[in-house]
């Protein structure tokens, strides 16, 4: 088996275990002081958590692509029953796509996307990534 793993700095690792075990829906694989590691089947991914001072803002965001809208409705109705505040976007163009997507945000304002791809565009886009939180806002993948 073949997955992608992410390692990502965290700054309250019990905050975001809580964040990716709602979105993932699935708990933690392990769990040792100042780390956490996530076996995930759906989408195949090894998200590994550590917790640490270094400051966020090295990723532009993160997402996970399904195969299509129905499969983003179905997440963002889980997100959404988590009280998670997801933040749709519909026929949005952005990275030279058309995408069904929303946005959540994790405790250290990291910005996730759930999205399919529509079709291909010959823009980049400019649509604007939802306002998650007070310091994250900006242009889709710039």
């Amino acid at each position: 088996m073949s997955r992608l793993q992410l390692a990502l700095n965290v700054s309250n690792l019990e905050e975001s275990i809580g964040f990716y075990t709602k979105l993932f829906g699935v708990e933690p694989a392990k769990v040792k002081p100042g780390y956490a590691n996530f076996a995930i089947a759906e989408p195949p991914l090894k998200l590994v958590l550590m917790e640490n001072s270094k400051p966020g803002g090295t990723i532009n965001h993160l997402g996970v692509e399904v195969e299509d809208t129905e499969a983003v409705e179905r997440w963002e109705a889980k997100v959404t029953e988590s009280e998670m505040n997801p933040k749709a976007q519909k026929n949005n163009t952005c990275c030279y796509a058309k995408q069904d997507k929303f946005w959540v945000a994790d405790p250290d304002s990291a910005p996730w996307e759930i999205y399919t791809v529509l079709e291909n565009s010959a823009s980049f886009g400019e649509n604007i990534k939802p306002n998650l939180t007070a310091s994250n806002s900006g242009k889709c993948c710039s």
